[in-house]
Order: structure tokens, then sequence, then C-alpha cells
């Protein structure tokens, strides 16, 4: 005791979920005393501190506790061990040995075996735990009266991050600690990604489930075992293939848990912060999420590693809301916002495709401002000498419209406006203008906080005389029974005087002369029922309230052929012969309308072919069929064009032509030697 370790650097503690295997060295007086606690390698101490934080201490170490009374504290041990007491020159040393079946523990050997984990249900991390101020904590102090002092002096070792999971028999137990462990394993990472991790020690091993210890054991059992020796089928096998399925089973629900603690840590984000807000623009600002654990905070951002949604609602808290920003930046400006409006804005983080909930809501409003840009001004009535124009209110952005201002040109037309009305009126009677007068307008609105911009420009015409003879319609399109035709407004007509046209059509085969076919402001129609091939003839005539224009030049116009009829099916002409013969046919009873100018013989060979070539192009209407050959079959078909189409194919003729006699046979010849009263000569 003479020699104290130095102190532990807390800031390189982290958390673990051990149980406490310690071996107590107490004095046999019974006085207040130093209780030594050895903490063996691989095994871990934990102690809570008077501020509330826990700190665990992994050994080898030895820890110095004061007792009050000298009484022996509770000790924890895992299954399958118990704890001895061993005398030597009046100090108790208390001593964990594995429990052999046929070991009987002592009269005063104390086994507590906790219903309920030592450790909180959320233990900080590393970077939240502040440093041990040198001065002495209250350390957990288990039961009966056991009231130590602790002295943060002790052996200082290789503190490992990360510590594998307690056996499976206290899993349930454990839930809480297991989710501490996991989030602060997370802040960990997170620190790691930043380099910031201030650790001078040892890097803790890279998989949370492996145990810190060089040789595997766990509170001195080597993984796979239980306190008996036992196989547990938790161990990899020889080959080093597949988990059991008992730590598969560890293994998924702590990686549920890693997710559901990362969750939880992006939805601990506090509502954004609205500031500068003006009538259509606002400044939204937030901080990273951060954690809070046993009532403090830890600070430090990241915001490099975390994605933001911002959403907004304009229809109340509970209202529909839309996604306005994604990105990583910690304060956006928000633009093209209504004026005067009520909005409701939440946040929500999000990292490696994890989400967490959306903060609270932070409602502001936006300040109101000048009415929007009204639309143009529309005619309501015109006569030759005065126009009379109405509007609509545009929105006024959280202050009354109290006026309307009416700006025209006065028919210069040189681009320069003055004012012809002020009120509040929504429409306007300009009198004593000149027939067929035009006049430009626009329109502003005004309000406490100002005036808003004029609208668009807008041209008007006072009524004058009948409109201009019209140019003559032109055919945009034809078919078989329809043409469509269309045209243009009489030159120097204002744009916005109303003017109906009349579309009159002639039939010079009824004798009834021009007859109306349409009546309207279109400029486009199309006459329909008409017959194939014929020639129809067109004028326009435009009108207004003050008359009627005189017509336009008479134009003529002829709907479009029909495909021709199907041709007769062909015949032979003359003599067949083995080489060749001729073909005719006559032309198709209907031919659309338009004259036939070319038919198209193909020809297959073969009864049953069906491989056609074409062996005519013409306007002809035979053909000479020749290089066939001798006693073979040949079909033939027939089609005709014309302006309307093609015709479809004629109906098949079938030819064969005849056999012809063979040809003379080669004389005879000598095959082999010739003998005194034979010879030989080839068969065939």
């Amino acid at each position: 005791m003479a020699e104290h370790p130095p102190l532990l650097d807390t800031s390189q503690i982290l958390t673990s979920d051990i149980s406490l295997l310690s071996a107590p060295i107490v004095s046999a007086d019974g006085t207040q005393q130093v209780i030594l606690v050895q903490v063996n390698p691989g095994e871990a101490f934990t102690i809570r501190r008077e501020d509330g934080q826990f700190q665990c201490i992994t050994g080898p170490a030895q820890v110095p506790m004061m007792s009050p009374n000298g009484s022996v504290p509770p000790i924890y041990v895992p299954p399958g061990y118990a704890p001895q007491v061993i005398e030597d020159n009046g100090v108790r040393r208390v001593v964990v040995v594995p429990q052999a079946p046929e070991f009987h523990p002592g009269g005063h050997t104390v086994i507590h075996r906790s219903p309920h984990p030592p450790l909180p249900g959320f233990i900080p991390v590393p970077t939240m735990m502040p440093p041990p101020p040198r001065h002495m904590y209250s350390p957990v102090t288990g039961a009966g009266d056991m009231a130590t002092q602790y002295m943060p002096q002790y052996q200082s070792s290789q503190v490992y991050g990360d510590v594998d999971a307690h056996s499976t028999h206290g899993r349930s137990n454990f839930r809480d600690e297991r989710s501490s462990k996991t989030y602060e394993r997370l802040q960990k990472k997170l620190k790691d990604r930043q380099g910031t991790q201030k650790d001078k020690m040892s890097s803790p091993p890279s998989s949370p489930q492996k145990c810190p210890s060089p040789i595997g054991e766990h509170n001195g059992l080597i993984k796979g075992q239980n306190a008996g020796g036992v196989n547990t089928g938790l161990a990899k096998n020889k080959s080093g293939k597949g988990k059991g399925g008992a730590q598969m089973d560890t293994e998924i629900e702590e990686k549920d848990e890693e997710t559901k603690a990362f969750e939880a840590l992006l939805s601990n984000i506090v509502k954004p912060v609205a500031s500068d807000i003006q009538a259509r623009t606002v400044i939204l600002t937030w901080s990273p999420p951060s954690s809070f654990i046993n009532g403090e905070t830890d600070e430090t951002p990241i915001p490099e590693l975390y994605g933001y949604e911002i959403f907004i609602s304009s229809t109340g808290k509970d209202g529909k809301y839309k996604s306005v920003y994604v990105g990583e930046e910690t304060s956006v400006t928000l633009n093209d916002l209504r004026p005067a409006t009520e909005y409701h804005a939440k946040i929500q983080a999000e990292y490696n495709c994890i989400k967490g909930t959306p903060s609270e809501t932070e409602s502001f409003t936006t300040l109101s401002c000048e009415p929007d840009i009204p639309n143009p001004p529309r005619i309501a009535n015109r006569t030759k000498n005065s126009l009379t124009l109405q509007w609509k209110a545009p929105s006024d952005n959280g202050s009354k419209i109290q006026s309307f201002i009416l700006e025209w040109d006065e028919g210069k037309g040189n681009g320069e406006f003055c004012q012809c009305y002020t009120g509040s009126q929504k429409q306007f009677k300009i009198t004593k203008l000149s027939p067929a007068m035009g006049c430009k307008f626009r329109l502003s609105a005004k309000n406490e906080y100002g005036t808003s911009g004029f609208s668009e420009e807008v041209l008007y015409y006072t009524s004058g005389c009948a409109p201009s003879m019209p140019a003559s319609p032109v055919l945009a399109k034809a078919g078989v029974t329809w043409l469509s035709l269309q045209w243009r407004k009489p030159s120097g007509t204002p744009s916005d005087e109303g003017i109906a046209y009349i579309l009159e059509m002639e039939d010079e085969t009824s004798g009834y002369g021009f007859k109306p076919k349409y009546d309207g402001e279109d400029l486009t129609y199309t006459v329909k029922n008409l017959r194939r091939s014929t020639k129809y003839k067109f004028k326009v005539i435009a009108y207004n309230s003050e008359g009627k224009s005189n017509p336009s030049e008479i134009v003529e116009f002829t709907t479009c052929p029909d495909k021709p009829g199907v041709p007769i099916k062909p015949s032979v002409k003359g003599k067949i012969h083995s080489h060749s013969f001729k073909i005719t046919w006559d032309p198709p009873k209907d031919n659309g309308g338009a004259s036939i100018s070319k038919y198209i013989v193909e020809m297959a060979e073969g009864s049953n072919g069906n491989k056609w070539d074409m062996i005519y192009s013409g306007a002809t209407r035979e053909h000479l069929c020749d290089r066939l050959s001798p006693g073979c079959f040949y079909r033939l078909r027939v089609y005709c064009i014309s302006d309307g189409g093609q015709s479809a194919v004629s109906e098949t003729l079938l030819v064969q032509t005849p056999a012809v006699p063979p040809g003379p046979c080669l004389p005879p010849r000598l095959q082999g030697r010739p003998k005194a009263k034979e010879i030989q000569t080839p068969c065939g």
C-alpha cells in the first residue's frame, strides 16, 4: 500500500457490462480498513462515483477501497464460480474459485446472485464522462452497511472499448445494458470517423463481439464453454466455418438493438429555429442530434456525418407536410413563401440510410407585404366611343387592398402611361374615344405596405366599321371524302375585336350555287361528306357588330381519289408452250376515281408455291411469260396502282406447261474386251 498506482485516465475508459469479479482483502479485526480489490486479467470491475457516473476498470488492476466497519462487501460472481475466504497472517482474502460438484462453501462465504444487474440501464460513452476529480468518490454499495470510499488509485492496464456480451443465462436481465453498450459503440464509431479519437492506449478490437482478452476468455471462461467446461456450441469449429445458433441469435438481436439505438440518437434532434423572417423568406437553423446521458449532453457536433431533410406545412401542425430541403448543412434559407401565412417546420436526421423520428415543429408566420401583381384588366364592353374594363383583386398578402391604379397610353402608342383611374372599384369605363381606336392598359394594387408591380400591358380597340375583305381560304389537308380549310383575320383588325366568319361552298353538280357550311369565330373548318375526286369551290366572309365584309376570292379544291378495285383474274392468251405462254387481264370495275397508272404481275412456281416474284410492271394488260420449264406448274396474280393507292391482288391463275419427248440416245459403247462369240455393253 506504500506505492499507489497512477490515476486512471477516465477519458480512455469505455463501458462494459461484464459482471463484477473482485477478490477483496480485509483485516480480521473488522475495523475500518482499506480493502484491496483485485481485478484479474480479462475481468472488469464497475463502480459508481458521487456524480452518478459509472467507471469500468479492466484487469489486471488493484483498486483500494475504504470500509468503515471492515465488513466484506457483496461479491457478484459468474455462474459456476463461488467466493472462498482464506485467512493469511490475520488478513482475510476472498478468492473467487471455480465451483466443483463436490465443493461446499465455508461458513462465512457470501454468495449473492443479484436478481437484477449491478449496472445501470444506460452507461455513458467515454467522451461524455468527465475526468475524475482528485478526491474520493462513493462506489456502488451493493448491500448491507458497506459504506466504502473509493480512492482512484490502481494499477493501470490496457483498457478495451468493447467487451463481449455476458453469458446467455442473463440475456433478458441485461437487455438495457446491451442497449447502452450498443449506443456507446455507435458514439465511439462516430468519433473514430471524425478522427477525434484521443485514446493513446491500444485500439479496441474491430468487432464488438470479440473478447478483449488475448486468450479469448470471459471472466476466466473460454468462449463456447460453461462453468463445467461443457461445450455450449457458441465457439467456432476447428475449420472456422459458421457460428452456433445461439450466438447468431445474439448477434442479430444486438444488430437490431444497434439500429434502434442509432434511430434513437438520430431522433434526439431539437426543432429548427426560424430567424430573419420576411414576407417570402425565412432562415432555418438547427444543431446535429445530441445525446442525453444521465442529465448530461454530448455537445460534440458531427455535421458532416448527418443528412437532414426539412418539411414544412401551411395547413396547420397536423396538416400535409412537404419536403423543401435535403442536404448536410445546418442552415437553409427558404424562398417563395406566401406572405402573412403561418408555417410549421420540422427536421429529420439521417445517417447511412437510417432515419430518425422528425423533430417537434417550429411555428412561424411570414410578414405581410404589398399585394401580388394583378392580372391584366379584360374588356367587358366596347362601343365606337367607349371601352369598359373589369379586373379581379390579387392576393392582398395580409393587408386589405385600399385601391387599384389603372393606367393607359391615351391611344398614342408611344409607351408612355398616365393614370386614368384610382379607387376601390373593380371596373372602369373610358369614354370620349374615337372609332377603331386602340389603347393600351395596365393595372396595379395598393395596401398599407405599398403598391404592387403593374400587370402585363393589354391592347383594346373601340368598335369601328365592318371588317375588311379577308383573304381566300387555303387547303390544309385533303381526304377522299373531306377537305380541311383555314383562313386569317382581315388585315388591320384589332386583336381583341370579336369577328365571326361564314364559309360558303358550291357543288357544281348540285346546281344550287354557294351554300354556307360554317358560321363561327374559328379560323379553320373541315368540310365532310364529300365525293371522291370531285372539285368544290369556296369563299369566306367576315363580320362583326357593324356589318359584313365583302366575300373573299373564290378558290377551288378537289377531294382525293380512292384506291382502285381488284383487277379481273388473268387468263391465258393463245397456246401454252413448254417454255412460255402469254396472259392477259381486264382492268378493275372501279378505278377509285383516278386512272390506273400501272399493273403488277407476280408468279410463283409450283401448284402450292407461295414465293411470289414480280415478273411484270407496266400500263399494258398482257404479258409473255417465258424461260419456263416443261411439265411444271405456275401460279400467277395481278394488282394495279393509281393515285388513290394500291388495289388488292386478283384471283390466282394456275398454268401447267406441257412436257416434251426425251432427246436422242447416245451410241452404245464397248465395255471390256470383246470375246469370240460375245461383247459387253453398259446398260442405262
